[in-house]
C-alpha cells in the first residue's frame, strides 16, 4: 500500500507539472495562512468562509491544502495526497465561482472570475495523482527506502 502512495514515474514532465502547480497554488495558501500577498491571514479567512456558509473544518482543510499541499508538491512529498487536496479544493472553488461563468475576468467585464483556472489546476492535480511527482521528488526516495526494507 505505501509503495503505491510513494511510487512515482521518473519523468521530468511530472516534475515540471508538480513544480508549476505547487508554485502557483502556494501564494494562495500563504494569503490564507499568513496574510501574505495581500491576503487576510488564517483567522480572517476562516471567518470569511463562515460568512459564506462554509464550515470552519472545510475552511481549515482548504488552507492546509493550499499551503502545505502546495509545499508538498514543490518538494514532491506526498504528491498524490497533496494533489488530491488541491483537486478537491479547486472543485469546491469552481463550484463557488460558477455563477461568474467559465472565463477569467481579463477585461473586467463580469462580476468576478470564472472557473477556467480551477479546471486547469484540477487537470494538473489529477495527472499528478495518477503518475506521482516525477524526478527529484522526496516520494521517490521514500519509495526506494520502503522497497529496500
Amino acid at each position: 500500500m505505501l509503495e503505491k502512495l510513494f511510487y512515482t514515474e521518473s519523468s521530468w514532465f511530472f516534475t515540471l507539472l508538480r513544480l508549476v502547480l505547487g508554485l502557483v497554488i502556494l501564494p494562495h495558501g500563504l494569503q490564507k495562512l499568513c496574510g501574505w500577498f495581500g491576503g487576510y491571514g488564517f483567522s480572517a479567512t476562516l471567518e470569511f468562509f463562515k460568512s459564506e456558509g462554509i464550515p470552519y473544518a472545510i475552511g481549515f482543510l482548504v488552507i492546509v491544502a493550499e499551503s502545505f499541499g502546495a509545499l508538498g508538491l514543490i518538494f514532491g512529498f506526498f504528491t498524490r495526497l497533496s494533489s488530491f487536496g488541491i483537486a478537491i479544493t479547486m472543485i469546491g472553488a469552481a463550484i463557488y465561482v460558477r455563477k461568474n461563468g467559465f472565463f477569467m475576468n481579463w477585461f473586467n467585464q463580469q462580476a468576478g472570475e470564472g472557473f477556467e483556472y480551477h479546471i486547469l489546476a484540477i487537470g494538473m492535480a489529477v495527472i499528478l495523482m495518477i503518475a506521482g511527482g516525477g524526478q527529484l521528488a522526496v516520494d521517490s526516495w521514500v519509495a526506494n527506502k520502503i522497497q529496500s526494507n
